[in-house]
């Protein structure tokens, strides 16, 4: 039987407070039972010890009570901690592994599963209740034509935490069941556009993602590219979208909150909307030829979309696998010829050229499969919900809301003298 310790012995290896102790347990990072005779809790001694190992503290947040009177909390800078995404010498490794290598050998399903801590031999299976289903065709169905596809992931993700009646329970595994649904219910709710028969819940979510954006059928090469770019951009460390994402759950959002945090910091054009700009410069450079192309846009001043990542002065590794594929596809090779194109006539003269990245590496795929222009924009998304979900577990184990930013005030002075009490109004 495992050792069970009681509250005041768990306090004292902690070297925290009572109160602190039962505020560990609420978040649960430790499992409690009543003790025998129900007076007080006991809890799991291996627990414990590992929670001591961690460097676990009492929340930094002082629990009430503890902080003194009158006086306001002021947190320290926060550091994210993180397991699951590490950027380091131009390369991208998903909890140590190369996302290049991962995205070669594994679908996206099994990149999950490796994401989320289960392993590429247990693929997560991406399936929406029927009930949730229905309802986002329904909800899916009544918007007005013309809405924009990532629009309509966002609206998805709204009406699938409205008919989920436990997203507030925080437990990992019910955050990722949740994320799992998630995932499926957003493709779910994009309108059918393949002629082909409907791919069903159970195949890979590649295919039905094809289905929603493509008016062909596909070819195993052109899935193969799909399952690939969403591997690639399942996570990206600390981009302004996992911020946000990650602020959400330091305030304890369920996850559909936080996904549409994501979601919406997706939108900036500097971001995860960046693709269709790439996009409608590269069909251009295809039509008219990549100096006359390049040339106007240095001329008006605009920057030249989908060239250049600071993380990746040496290339994105991502774009370079990408491409790869997509030079693979039926017309592919023009497309990726026009890509290097665009490098060559946006370098510097006597400077090495900028490189294409990830958002014009998507840009690419869709042209050269006959996609629209949204469609890097919406693989974007997709692929990159279960790394916010990921976050969020990590995030709901950390003190709640240390993740508020502290102002530096620039505008006008009280007219008031400082500290001095308000007067009655007359």
């Amino acid at each position: 039987m495992t050792e069970r310790l009681t509250t005041q012995q768990v306090a004292e290896q902690l070297g925290v407070k009572v109160e602190t102790v039962y505020a560990y347990a609420s978040r649960g990072q430790l499992s409690s039972e009543r003790a025998p005779g129900g007076k007080g809790s006991t809890f799991d001694a291996r627990e414990v010890a590992e929670l001591a190992a961690r460097g676990r503290r009492a929340p930094v947040r002082p629990p009430a009570g503890e902080a003194p009177a009158g006086e306001p909390w002021a947190g320290g800078p926060v550091t994210v901690r993180t397991e699951l995404t590490l950027i380091e010498n131009g390369r991208l490794y998903y909890r140590g592994r190369d996302a290049v290598e991962l995205a070669a050998e594994h679908g996206f399903e099994a990149a999950i599963g490796w994401l989320w801590g289960l392993g590429t031999d247990a693929p997560v299976a991406l399936r929406v209740p029927p009930t949730t289903a229905d309802a986002l065709t329904r909800a899916a169905a009544a918007l007005p034509d013309g809405i924009r596809l990532p629009d309509r992931l966002r609206i998805s993700a709204t009406v699938a935490a409205a008919l989920d009646p436990l997203r507030f329970d925080l437990r990992e595994q019910t955050v990722l069941a949740a994320g799992a649904a998630l995932i499926a219910g957003m493709v779910e709710a994009l309108p059918r556009t393949a002629p082909d028969p409907d791919p069903g819940p159970d195949a890979p979510l590649a295919a039905r993602l094809w289905s929603r954006l493509a008016t062909t059928a596909p070819a195993p090469e052109a899935l193969t590219c799909l399952d690939r770019a969403l591997v690639l951009l399942i996570d990206h460390e600390l981009a302004v979208s996992t911020v946000a994402a990650r602020v959400a759950a330091s305030a304890r959002a369920h996850p559909y909150a936080v996904v549409s945090a994501g979601l919406g910091a997706t939108d900036g054009p500097l971001h995860g909307a960046a693709s269709p700009l790439a996009h409608r410069m590269l069909a251009e450079v295809l039509a008219d030829g990549a100096v006359p192309v390049v040339s106007d846009y240095l001329r008006t001043g605009r920057p030249i979309p989908g060239l250049g990542h600071r993380l990746y002065p040496q290339g994105d590794p991502r774009a370079v696998a990408l491409l790869d594929a997509v030079g693979r596809l039926d017309g592919g090779p023009a497309v990726v010829a026009a890509v290097t194109e665009v490098e060559a006539a946006a370098g510097p003269a006597g400077r090495p050229a900028l490189r294409a990245n990830i958002d014009l590496a998507l840009a690419a795929m869709a042209l050269a499969a006959g996609l629209p222009a949204q469609a890097g924009e919406v693989v974007f998304a997709v692929a990159r919900t279960p790394g916010w979900i990921a976050h969020a577990v990590e995030e709901y184990r950390e003190e709640p809301l240390r993740m508020r930013a502290r102002g530096h005030y620039t505008g006008p002075r009280p007219r008031s003298a400082p500290n001095a009490p308000l007067s009655k109004p007359s």
